[in-house]
């Protein structure tokens, strides 16, 4: 194959799936809120299975479902008849993936689950099947044809299957009101999970460094020298007026003597820069570098204060 053959080939996979796949589309219909439904109202798992190309596939839907706020994990069909079937509960709905809807190996774990009278959703092409007949929702993968020149290794179909399952994952993450800190909470150890963790992952809320606007500069220097850096000085409501920070004091300490008699007023920064608790503490990180400041006040709509975060904190915590 020369390049033009070769581009060509290539080009021809992507437009038989993104075919498939618009196809796939149009059918969605009222047995996808079924599925979505069962699973939504389901107290247990989600249970996926299948065999070969249909359990790559089954494995990677669980981990999305898995990843976005719907438990699930992936049950090996051949396994689960030699012990593995015990993770079942009745409570568990279980999709079952098969492109004919025929495979030998998974109709054993069909007739176990429907014993336990775990809902079953069945993913395959085959609407007359044994899997789609004996499932409780049938969700139609069927396609016209394999990518694969000889229509005979999954790839179209494979395609389909695991948009489906993607649909139902995102479906259920949006039903479910999950947010981007709910998945900063499941994903820890990933950097994405750390760029997305808020200010309120992190930040400091008891024994804060706070003082009345009628304490002194004094007062204000030994919060400082003991509390990281920053004073927040607040109203009888705890409503931010202003904060001392470090630098505040160096500017004026050499050149006042009665500096430290003064009341904070006198030094405080009146409008300082702020962070809110729900927002990104990668975005919190960028505006402190920006600004040259090691620590923010952590305020609500009405300027209240909440808490402290400090540079050091979010950088430590891995966000940037």
């Amino acid at each position: 194959m020369n390049a033009d053959e070769t581009v060509a080939s290539g080009r021809r996979v992507l437009r038989l799936e993104a075919a498939a796949l618009a196809r796939t589309e149009s059918r969605l219909g009222q047995s996808f809120a079924d599925a979505v439904r069962l699973v939504t109202e389901s107290k247990g798992r989600v249970i996926v299975a299948g065999v070969g190309k249909s359990g790559i596939i089954a494995r990677k839907i669980a981990a999305t479902m898995t990843s976005t706020g719907t438990p699930a994990t992936f049950l090996h069909p051949v396994e689960s008849i030699h012990g593995d079937l015990g993770i079942v509960g009745a409570d568990d709905v279980a999709i079952l993936l098969s492109k004919s809807g025929e495979t030998a190996e998974l109709l054993p774990l069909l007739e176990q689950l429907s014993g336990l009278g775990v809902r079953i959703i069945a993913i395959t092409g085959g609407e007359h099947s044994t899997l789609a007949t004996h499932a409780d929702v049938w969700l139609d993968a069927s396609v016209e044809e394999e990518a694969c020149p000889h229509d005979l290794a999954p790839t179209t179909s494979s395609t389909v299957a695991l948009a489906i399952g993607d649909a139902l994952a995102v479906t259920l993450l949006e039903q479910k009101g999950f947010q981007r800190e709910d998945f900063a909470r499941l994903h820890p150890g990933g950097s994405l999970g750390r760029r997305l963790l808020t200010v309120k992952s992190i930040m400091l809320t008891d024994d804060l460094p706070l003082l009345r606007d009628s304490a002194t500069v004094r007062d204000a220097w030994l919060q400082v020298a003991e509390r990281r850096g920053i004073a927040l000085i607040v109203d009888e409501t705890e409503a931010l007026l202003g904060v001392v920070t470090a630098g505040d004091l160096a500017r004026r300490i050499l050149s006042e003597s009665e500096l430290f008699s003064q009341t904070v007023d006198y030094v405080m920064t009146r409008s300082p820069r702020t962070a809110r608790a729900d927002e990104l503490a990668s975005a919190t990180v960028y505006r402190m570098q920006q600004a040259g400041i090691m620590a923010m006040p952590v305020t609500d709509d009405a300027n209240h204060v909440l808490g402290i975060v400090h540079l050091h904190d979010i950088l430590r915590a891995g966000t940037h």
